[in-house]
């Protein structure tokens, strides 16, 4: 499989597999109706974002639409949705542990972006997503220009720091940066003040949203996540042409609408990138979320 150039139409087809259940620390994870025996898929998801992969601390069962993603895979590629086993990974250990043979494939709100394909296969995107940004709601801040200067905590090996910097480049602020090792450390800087905002994706953020805290209404970059496989595998294809026919089928929008995430897919995108829209059209959520915070702003003095 030739490597090309990333285009919104154009993705490397990169497969990957199921998964199953093993802890950052080597401690199993629990997943209802797993059973990791003979021949199974190893998928590393996150275990702490909420709706995508999250540990849900009274089961100890990891919940979400890429854990799902995961048993479809393993169901369509190994014949058996519970030949599947979770490794739990972060920012920082998901391309690892694809390098050091630990995992066959990583399901964990990886962007496909250009240099990443460089060193990993990606099957086309599975979710869209934009990057958003979390405030306190007494900070005063009520868009991206309220951010001069200030401090925003966001993850390591992320993509939001170049894409933030980017948009703050176009209207003339200047940010300051902050990076850590997990979303939960960003969501603890911010309570303590430690940084001013945190960044990451939109749907994400909802998942660390609480009464003292709101999302800007702005939607800039549109992240599109894809199933990373080791460069060359031969689970690439496989992975693929399962998420393709997952898309065929509706499964990937029945699972969104399981998990209460952004039906847009990629011609939305694009019909919208074509009008001149930054947005990511009909199907988001953060549309009627935007719309929301932007009316509690006015009643509030910037608070929603």
């Amino acid at each position: 499989m030739g490597a090309r150039n990333m285009t919104r139409r154009r993705f490397l087809r990169l497969s990957g597999g199921a998964a199953a259940a093993v802890l950052l620390g080597g401690a199993a994870l629990s997943l209802s109706g797993c059973a990791p025996a003979g021949d199974v898929l190893r998928v590393g998801t996150k275990i702490d974002v909420p709706g995508f992969g999250f540990q849900n601390p009274e089961t100890g069962n990891v919940e979400g639409l890429e854990v799902d993603v995961a048993r479809e895979l393993a169901a369509r590629i190994k014949g058996d949705a519970n030949a599947l086993e979770l490794v739990g990974v972060n920012v920082t250990t998901r391309g690892a542990m694809l390098d050091n043979g630990t995992l066959d494939a990583t399901l964990a709100t990886f962007t496909i972006n250009e240099q990443r394909q460089r060193t990993y296969d990606f099957s086309r995107p599975y979710y869209i997503d934009h990057i958003g940004v979390l405030v306190k709601k007494d900070s005063g801040i009520t868009d991206l220009a309220g951010l001069d200067g200030k401090t925003v905590g966001v993850a390591l090996s992320a993509t939001t720091k170049d894409k933030l910097r980017e948009a703050a480049d176009e209207i003339g602020i200047t940010l300051k940066f902050a990076e850590y090792a997990t979303y939960p450390e960003i969501k603890i800087a911010l309570v303590a003040g430690r940084v001013d905002a945190f960044s990451v994706d939109s749907s994400i953020l909802v998942g660390y949203q609480d009464s003292t805290t709101y999302q800007l209404p702005t939607q800039f970059a549109p992240q599109e996540y894809g199933v990373a496989t080791k460069k060359g595998s031969p689970l690439s294809a496989q992975v693929d042409d399962a998420i393709a026919a997952m898309e065929e089928d509706g499964t990937l929008t029945a699972l969104k609408e399981r998990w209460g995430l952004s039906l847009v897919t990629e011609a939305d995108v694009e019909a919208e990138e074509a009008a001149g829209g930054t947005g990511l059209g009909a199907g988001d959520p953060a549309d009627d979320a935007g719309a929301a915070t932007s009316e509690g702003a006015a009643v509030e003095g910037g608070a929603s």
